[in-house]
């Protein structure tokens, strides 16, 4: 008898340890600040961050808030997947003409047909014996895989099917969604939510922004076009002047009235730019007047072929006098570099978004760096070197919906929810304590400690906090009551059979245990599925109700068991009644 009441004070003692641990490690999660110095080394608590000020603080740099409970903006955009089609296909023309002529097929015009959900290439040859065998030679030297060929007379056409649409629409809206996301990293938006919106097709993207009340900054920098391409300007070389255009018409006149496929009129705004050589630039006068010139295309690199960009300040300092020094990839490099060893003395323009932002002259051969100047302050040019660095857009952004949410609502909607759950918890404790008396008061330290662990698991987990996940942490507080209920309405069948009280509770648990298993799988399960197929509000709900279901198989099982078992083998006496 004695070794068997040394073994249950061992286990006891192991499982108080347990408990003891858990507890402590889980109130240092949710409460323990963890500030780090310049270097990024944690540093040790102050006796301030124990105060009421200091917890607080704490708590809100712990516990991610949701878009409902810190305020920030509500965004959805939709990705313009029609503009990419037609630009997809505006771009295989060119490449579709240049493969069959390096083929040394005599080639009348190549048009094009985008629109209206009809997307064609066409190519006229001048010699309709000819015609199959430029398709061949074509489909060897370009990309064809969705496109679907066919011939008539003396043209090839080649047609873009709904499917591969579909295909490519995705893809596209992938790309916008990964490069919106690194965007939105890179320029340190806290607690970010990103993901696909709408159904099948919408082409729609939600963003909530936690804590931005001015989200103006952030739009431009998500939508910002960055299509970095260098491109040859056609004209004299230096030392001779950059043939320019005062209009559009008269760069178009210079080209016959019609723009080919291979070259591009863009505007330029005339500044004092620096040469390939780096000589320092004169201050940009903003009032020279814009004007036209004409670039060969395709681009020799653009910024598929960029490695890096980033903000410098240039020669000459200035609120204003901000550059972007770029590097390019081997294989850009390798290109970029070839280009410039035969065009020394030509210039080259530096388009951004279908503007010459610099047209320095090639003095000498040039690998893998190069600059883009002009008017830039220091927060435009680290934005557009951000979005540089991030890739281009495969289509432009448009905002269907738009919301702020102030600080002063999500603060009322915390206050509403802290004092919905902590009313709901006081009404439970009340009603335990009454009806179950000394077993109630069990039932209400394991409805503590299941709190506590399931906060604790949404800071490890670092899962945001939204107000449907508050209502998450009531239903909660409901499922642990509802567990002590089974457990013990079971014990209390058990005393009424005459069973002692040890044996009453053993068996109380252990006949409960399969009811409050099922109870929860299945719960798990449910949320599970809206965490699956549900959108953000109903994936906090359900978030905190898993993570509250999980704590409360330990908190209402194995921790209100081991106070029975205290309370039945306490030091001294054996317990013959139970307030239950």
């Amino acid at each position: 008898m004695r070794a068997l009441y040394f073994v249950m004070k061992k286990n006891i003692l192991r499982r108080v340890i347990i408990i003891a641990i858990v507890t402590i490690a889980c109130l240092y999660i949710v409460l323990g600040p963890r500030r780090h110095d310049a270097a990024g080394n944690l540093q040790w608590p102050k006796g301030s961050d124990f105060t009421y000020a200091g917890i607080k603080r704490t708590l809100s740099e712990n516990i991610r808030l949701g878009l409902d409970l810190k305020g920030g903006s509500h965004l959805v955009m939709q990705v313009q997947t029609e503009t990419y089609l037609k630009k997809l296909t505006e771009n295989l023309a060119p490449a579709v003409e240049a493969a069959a002529k390096a083929a040394g097929h005599n080639v009348q015009g190549v048009t094009t047909n985008a629109g209206g959900g009809n997307y064609q290439v066409v190519l006229t040859a001048a010699d309709n014996s000819k015609v199959n065998e430029i398709r061949d030679e074509v489909r060897k030297k370009v990309d064809l895989s969705y496109w679907t060929p066919s011939v008539s007379g003396n043209t090839v056409t080649w047609t873009l099917p709904l499917s591969a649409q579909r295909t490519l629409s995705d893809q596209a809206v992938d790309q916008a969604y990964r490069i919106v996301d690194s965007r939105i990293n890179a320029v340190g938006v806290a607690e970010p939510t990103l993901q696909r919106h709408g159904g099948q097709g919408s082409n729609q993207i939600l963003l909530q922004m936690p804590g931005i009340q001015d989200p103006d900054r952030i739009k431009k920098l998500i939508a910002g076009e960055s299509r970095l391409e260098l491109m040859k300007v056609v004209g004299p070389s230096n030392p001779q002047p950059m043939q320019t255009y005062p209009t559009e018409e008269a760069a178009k006149a210079s080209l016959g009235g019609q723009v080919p496929p291979n070259r591009r009129v863009l505007p330029y705004s005339e500044r004092d730019e620096p040469t390939a050589a780096g000589q320092a630039a004169a201050t940009p006068d903003p009032n020279k007047p814009k004007q036209w010139v004409v670039v060969e295309s395709p681009a020799v690199v653009d910024g598929s072929e960029l490695r890096s960009a980033d903000a410098a300040q240039a020669s000459g300092g200035g609120d204003a006098n901000y550059e972007i020094d770029f590097t390019l990839k081997p294989t850009g490099a390798e290109k970029f570099g070839a280009w410039t060893g035969a065009n020394v003395g030509a210039y080259m323009a530096v388009v951004l978004n279908d503007k010459v932002e610099s047209a320095p002259f090639i003095k000498s051969q040039i690998t893998d760096r190069g600059q883009i100047t002009g008017n830039f302050t220091e927060q435009s040019s680290k934005d557009l070197a951000l979005t540089l660095r991030s890739g281009a857009l495969p289509a432009p952004l448009v905002y269907l919906e738009e919301r702020t949410v102030g600080p002063s609502l999500g603060a009322d909607s915390i206050r509403a929810g802290v004092t919905s759950a902590l009313g709901g918890l006081l009404l439970v404790v009340l009603f335990m304590v009454f009806y179950y008396r000394g077993a109630g008061l069990n039932a209400v330290v394991a409805l503590l400690l299941n709190m506590i662990i399931t906060v604790a698991s949404l800071v490890i987990f670092d899962a945001t906090l939204t107000l449907p996940g508050i209502a998450g942490l009531i239903l909660t507080i409901g499922m642990t009551v509802d567990t002590n209920v089974l457990i013990f309405e079971r014990i209390r069948e058990e005393l009424d059979t005459g069973k002692t009280v040890a044996s009453a509770v053993d068996q109380g648990f252990a006949r409960a245990f399969v009811t409050v298993i099922d109870t929860h799988v299945t719960t798990i399960v449910s949320s599970l599925f809206l965490f699956v197929f549900g959108t953000g509000p109903i994936r906090g709900f359900a978030v905190t109700l898993i993570l509250g279901l999980l704590a409360n198989l330990f908190s209402a099982v194995y921790v209100s068991r081991t106070i029975f078992i205290w309370i039945l083998n306490r030091k001294g006496r054996r317990a013959e009644t139970l307030s239950i």
